[in-house]
């Protein structure tokens, strides 16, 4: 069996990305969210309440604990941690050494404080889902690295790589569980788009922060928008169970069609860092021998000689081939497929019904946790074989220690994450262990493990609704305050901001989905742009001259729903369509009786004002003058520089290794090893060279003497 140690360097560098995009992507909108004239202030969230130190970090785990110790206040801390997140994050990519427990535990630990205050803007499924992966990282990275990137264990340490393939495990399950679930809820949600495979007509326009290749996406037939709904519940909800399929190319199969799907997410929407996090999950289907060199056809694979394995080897083939014919007739069957030779299209349909779905959702639930089971039974059957290979008394005892520790840590995982697994289908949450509920309710509060299922119901069937702020000086002329990012001006085109995620955008597409009381955050909002607040002002636009108000806070301020639509092919300088539908929120002034009482109802309004903290603590200037440095740039363009910053260091290092004196030794030691060694009793006579079909002409190849 191959194994998985490029893969889980592939993982942990991975990781390491996202940490860096998510920190980096949050510091720059920290003080508009969180600081004291934010739109939530993080002061709020830590109120000490007399309880002893650890206690009150274990209820509340953060680290912002520490920040008045360091002279900060919560807000500075956030940032601090987030610049401390984006630097840490760097090492792993940058070097291979760096790629330790210890890093990844600090990555995790800061991420985790963050979220403790980050309140609804921090309350996304992706945000979880770091947290969890995070952590197993930690587990994944290994105590100390080879001397060399590719080099495998050797002497008494043979087989001890098989203990990190058990946390790695979890990652394969965590992947499982993040896609099966999230195609199950498309249709336990019994939303009529996803039932009649119709979703993807509304999808490309009615997303949070499409890209213009969704514009095109959106004017596709519409018979092949149906198709890609089929493709997408035969990708999340057949094809996970392969993930842990014993026969290699089944996997392999598994994970290209998973990277097709979140590839062309990636291409029609700003999914910020959540597809290239599920990206980097997909590598747990991946092993050395896939990701390694291909082999030249100089050397062809050697075809198993024995009966046994060539029997093996044609019966894994037959079972293969069995597996994809499944999947084409129950692709087919279940969903009606035709061709239409003549229309040149193929029609499709659910033939299902949605109690005919239930049953079969509660047949598979359990026995999809009992396949996670043996999965997981058969990787501590491996790890406890590459026990018994160690040699030696005391690597064996080290070796024991290292095997108990991640054997109990992997089971222990394992159960908690069946309890929000379990929610897919609630007939099985009651049947699980009570012991599992008990882990996972002591643990609940790290974010361990987490519940998962993206994209439930469509929204803006009837056109997308989209909230739009104005603000007047006088109450009767009013302008339009647009964004950065979410829609507002018509002949705008969608921006692409991938991996970064502004926070505020995203929850305004989740505000207009409702009445503006179901957001209270907003009454904030509109309550700091009539301060005029500049930190909040830069959420909206980061440079000061495109806010209409930026000399002179207005004096009203109000919001409209609009719906908007996307623009037909053919009309120029216009990608949307829009139309008025009703006022969101009054029109409010600074002291407005209606505006004052909305911030008392929704626990806005300050009893007592934020503690002022001396500026001249040398930490607090230190972050100040970061803030200041990069206060100009675009958050997107950051984010691409720190990419394009670790590629040309990366590229800088490949450079030099291939030209250091250790990679020439090493390279001439590989063509010593090419020249063929001529017997003793040969020197007398001539060698006759052997057909070579590598070869690109005719021409016998010259032996070198």
């Amino acid at each position: 069996m191959a194994g998985s140690l490029l893969p889980q360097q592939l993982f942990l560098q991975g990781v390491a990305a996202v940490f860096m995009f998510a920190f980096a992507s949050l510091y720059t909108q920290i003080p508009g969210l969180y600081g004291p004239e934010g739109i939530l202030p993080a002061r709020r969230m830590l109120r000490p309440q007399g309880k002893g130190r650890w206690q009150q970090l274990w209820e509340t785990p953060t680290l912002l604990w520490e920040a008045p110790r360091l002279g900060l206040d919560t807000a500075q801390g956030v940032e601090l941690l987030s610049l401390l997140g984006t630097v840490l994050a760097l090492g792993p990519l940058l070097l291979h050494r760096l790629r330790h427990p210890l890093i990844y535990l600090l990555l995790w630990a800061a991420y985790l404080s963050v979220c403790q205050v980050g309140q609804v803007f921090l309350y996304f499924q992706w945000d979880s889902l770091l947290l969890e992966t995070g952590f197993l990282a930690v587990l994944v990275a290994p105590l100390r690295q080879p001397s060399g990137r590719n080099q495998a264990p050797q002497g008494g340490l043979v087989g001890a790589s098989a203990y990190k393939s058990l946390p790695f495990w979890l990652v394969r399950w965590l992947l499982f569980r993040l896609m099966f679930a999230s195609g199950v809820v498309k249709l336990t949600s019994r939303c009529p788009a996803w039932w009649g495979l119709t979703a993807l007509t509304y999808h490309y326009e009615t997303q949070c922060l499409p890209t213009p290749a969704a514009w095109l996406a959106h004017h596709l037939p519409v018979w092949l928008h149906k198709l890609s709904v089929v493709a997408t519940f035969l990708i999340e909800i057949a094809v996970p169970p392969l993930f842990f399929a014993p026969i290699r190319r089944l996997r392999l199969a598994a994970f290209y069609t998973q990277v097709l799907l979140q590839i062309l997410i990636i291409i029609t929407g700003n999914y910020n860092f959540f597809n290239l996090l599920t990206l980097v999950l997909t590598t747990t289907l991946l092993d050395d021998q896939h990701l390694a060199a291909e082999p030249s056809p100089c050397h062809p694979r050697k075809m198993p000689t024995s009966w046994p394995r060539a029997l093996l080897t044609k019966l894994s083939l037959l079972l293969e081939l069995a597996v994809y014919g499944t999947l084409a007739y129950g692709t087919a069957h279940y969903f009606g497929l035709e061709v239409d030779w003549q229309q040149r299209m193929v029609h499709s349909r659910s033939t299902f019904t949605f109690h005919q779905f239930s049953q079969w959702l509660k047949m598979v639930t359990l026995p999809t946790m009992w396949l996670g089971a043996a999965s997981l039974t058969w990787e501590l059957l491996a790890a406890l074989w590459g026990w018994v290979q160690v040699q030696g008394w005391l690597r064996k005892v080290c070796a024991a220690i290292q095997l108990c520790v991640l054997g109990t840590t992997t089971v222990a995982l394992f159960l908690i994450s069946l309890v929000p697994y379990s929610y897919v289908e609630p007939g099985t949450h009651g049947l699980l262990w009570s012991g599992a509920h008990h882990l996972f309710d002591t643990m609940e509060h790290l974010q361990l493990a987490n519940s998962y299922g993206l994209f439930r119901r469509m929204t803006g069937l009837g056109g997308r609704p989209e909230v739009v702020l104005e603000g007047s000086y006088d109450g009767h002329h009013w302008t339009e305050i647009e964004f950065m990012y979410k829609p507002g001006n018509v002949s705008r085109p969608p921006p692409i901001v991938v991996p970064h995620q502004p926070r505020l955008d995203w929850q305004m597409w989740f505000a207009a989905l409702g009445p503006h009381t179901h957001s209270p955050w907003f009454t904030s909002l509109v309550l700091r742009l009539l301060q005029g607040k500049e930190p909040v002002v830069r959420l909206i636009q980061n440079d000061a001259a495109q806010y209409p108000f930026h000399k002179q806070p207005p004096t009203y301020v109000r919001a409209q729903r609009y719906k908007y639509w996307f623009s037909h092919p053919g009309e120029q300088g216009r990608w949307w369509h829009r139309q008025w539908v009703e006022e969101f929120f009054p029109p409010v002034s600074l002291g407005d009786p209606t505006l004052e009482s909305l911030l008392r109802q929704f626990g806005l309004k300050d009893k007592t004002p934020p503690r002022t903290r001396s500026s001249s603590h040398a930490l607090a200037r230190a972050l100040h003058w970061v803030r200041t440095q990069l206060s100009s740039l675009e958050p997107p363009n950051l984010l691409w520089g720190l990419l394009g910053a670790v590629g040309a260091v990366r590229v800088v290092q490949a450079l030099l290794a291939s030209s250091s004196p250790q990679s020439f030794l090493m390279n001439r030691e590989e063509k010593h090893k090419l020249i063929p060694k001529r017997e003793s009793g040969a020197a007398s006579t001539p060698a006759t060279p052997t057909p070579n079909n590598c070869s690109s002409g005719s021409r016998p190849p010259r032996w070198k003497k």
